[in-house]
């Protein structure tokens, strides 16, 4: 087993006891809730008479079911109503702070942590959605749980885990031009399957990774869980640090900044960690990735024909036929070229800043094509505003966007932002199975902001590196 990583650390640091049935109790450092997952512990709670045991270390949003064009109450969905209602009752009685949409705090639960700098390293995070997994990013443990999980949390701040093994994967070299985090995380899952890290967390490191901001070392931690992954973290950094810095957290704290400090520094893993596996990537051969199935694993450079069936492991074959008959692409083909009616950029994945500039630069003095509807969807009410005090909206309106209000939107359909009928969508989200945006007869490309950009303009997948405004990331 893995001895001296973050992992290691973290988990030890956090461990209360082992319990009969072999699993840890941690200690949670901070729960994160949105609407979709916790009324039903709540309601669990309030069954037993029970309290909420720390609402001080409990954050709470709403992300899922919001509407991003117009959020005025009540919501013309009643279900989102409810939810929306529901959570702020529960809040409100535990004495939970709340970010809703009237604070200009709200927003994907994965992006407001880490803006906001309650999502720190050395922590362990929990949130009732599979992509907590995000905030490793900054060297925490953090991990999706289930609604009963939720309800223990909410009940001891505490967690029964298992312990898992870690695995590092790094990624060396320089990545080339037009080619991103978001690429970067597709090009692992492709190599090492969607369930290539179960049993595992991983621990990503390496020239590329450690040349990466935080939103792109965000982007791949979030997409850890789609490779089978129990979580995924780096290390902190200086990079992590600067961030950290300014964020609302510390910007007034400088000394408690820097006692923390000591401490983030005494997690990182050590020079001589002993790992349960090792994975070695070459950055520098990455190119944009786009999806060209129903699962993040079945991914292609955008220059790499679509794999045959009968090329592929026996136990993926089946898989691909009903991926590549669905999404209606062709063996031997690239996936250049290939129409789409939607372009959606936001998600959890990539929603932030860098993404919206990348993609604004795309589109900046041109038109998205007549046969495409696009949508610019913040990953908050931060992000919004930044975006906006820069000018990025006005660019993202004149190209032909539909400028929206935070949330996590056509990602997974829960509001009105839905795929319609067979529609394809070049999409910046994380998933890409049938159903996903909404319809069943759906069809979702997963790719970076930067190609989600180019696609919109082009109106079907394309190289984003032939466009000359593409330059080293």
């Amino acid at each position: 087993m893995s001895e001296g990583t973050l992992y290691d650390k973290v988990w030890e640091n956090h461990k209360v006891t082992t319990l009969p049935n072999g699993q840890d109790q941690l200690f949670v450092g901070l729960h994160l809730i949105h609407e979709v997952t916790s009324p039903q512990a709540f309601g669990m709670l309030r069954e037993r008479d029970i309290e909420v045991a720390r609402p001080d270390l409990t954050h709470a949003t709403v992300d899922h079911i919001v509407p991003t064009s117009d959020q005025s109450r009540p919501y013309g969905d009643d279900a989102a109503e409810e939810m929306m209602s529901e959570l702020e009752k529960n809040v409100r009685d535990a004495g939970i702070e709340f970010d809703d949409p009237t604070t200009g705090e709200q927003g994907i639960v994965h992006v407001i942590g880490p803006e906001q700098g309650i999502t720190q390293p050395g922590m362990t995070i929990v949130c009732g959605d599979s992509h907590t997994s995000t905030h490793g990013a900054f060297g925490a443990l953090a991990f999706g749980i289930g609604t009963s999980q939720i309800r223990d949390v909410l009940a001891t701040q505490t967690v029964a885990m298992e312990k898992k093994k870690v695995r590092k994967i790094e990624v060396t070299g320089e990545l080339g031009p037009g080619v991103t985090a978001k690429d970067v995380i597709l090009t692992i899952i492709r190599e090492l399957g969607t369930d290539g890290g179960v049993g595992y967390v991983y621990e990503y490191a390496g020239e590329a990774i450690e040349s990466l901001g935080m939103e792109g070392r965000m982007s791949i931690c979030n997409m850890s869980i789609e490779g089978g992954a129990r979580a995924g973290y780096v290390n902190p950094d200086e990079t992590t640090y600067e961030w950290l810095a300014g964020t609302p957290e510390f910007a007034d704290d400088p000394e408690r900044f820097e006692e923390l400090k000591e401490y983030w520094e005494s997690v990182r893993s050590e020079d001589d960690a002993v790992y349960d596996d090792v994975v070695t990537i070459d950055g520098s051969e990455i190119e944009p990735t786009v999806t060209w199935g129903t699962t993040p694993g079945q991914g292609i450079g955008i220059t790499e024909p679509i794999p045959h069936p009968e090329e592929l492991p026996a136990d993926k074959q089946e898989t691909a036929k009903m991926s590549q008959e669905h999404m209606r692409v062709t063996p031997g083909e690239t996936m250049e070229g290939y129409d789409i009616d939607v372009a959606f950029l936001g998600s959890c994945t990539n929603a932030r800043m860098p993404d919206l500039r990348a993609a604004a630069e795309i589109v900046k003095g041109r038109q998205v094509h007549d046969s495409v509807r696009a949508m610019v969807v913040p990953g908050s009410q931060r992000v919004k505003a930044a975006a906006e005090a820069e000018g990025l909206d006005e660019v993202f309106r004149e190209a032909g966007f539909d400028w929206r209000g935070a949330g996590c939107s056509m990602c997974l359909g829960m509001n009105e932002d839905q795929l319609q009928g067979d529609e394809a969508c070049a999409s910046s989200s994380n998933r890409n199975f049938i159903g996903r945006q909404g319809s069943k007869e759906g069809r979702t490309v997963l790719m970076s902001p930067e190609m989600v950009a180019a696609a919109a303009i082009a109106g079907e997948v394309t190289d984003v590196r032939k466009l000359p405004e593409v330059a080293q990331p």
